[in-house]
């Protein structure tokens, strides 16, 4: 098995936002893993596909599946993230208060991945970021 499925994300898209999540959890669904790990990736892809929405110009998610190991890439088109440190660290948010009176942007998207993950890559600069997330498949991630 070696799937790859692509995902455009838009900015700003706040009406169309956490479809891609929720196609990854239906693909996750058919494999036939276990709730508990599809849980933690959805997580990711849906905090991954925020930030994209709230904090850049764009972008896409990508999905890797292969026998081994999931890989979940978010790669967006600028502004980059300034401080990286402060990104990770818990309620931190530059979301405008517009986003946040719609209920997003409390802080938590980095801080979840890292989490829900077992591999965390983060490279951001002013042409855009890229995280890179991947979980490894084992027996007991299948029902």
């Amino acid at each position: 098995m070696d799937i790859t499925y692509d995902f455009e994300v838009y900015a700003n898209d706040y009406q169309n936002a956490g479809n891609a999540s929720s196609e990854i959890k239906k693909y996750l669904m058919q494999i036939g893993f276990t709730t508990k790990f599809i849980r933690k990736i959805v997580i990711c892809a849906y905090e991954a596909e925020m930030n994209i929405v709230i904090h850049s110009l764009g972008g896409k998610l990508t999905i890797t599946i292969d026998n081994k190991k999931i890989i979940l890439t978010s790669t967006d088109k600028g502004p980059g993230i300034k401080d990286l440190d402060l990104a990770l660290s818990e309620g931190y948010s530059t979301a405008t208060e517009a986003v946040r009176e719609m209920g997003f942007g409390a802080g938590m998207g980095l801080p979840n991945m890292k989490k829900n993950c077992k591999f965390f890559e983060i490279d951001s600069s002013s042409k855009g970021t890229i995280v890179k997330l991947s979980w490894e498949i084992k027996d007991e991630t299948f029902s």
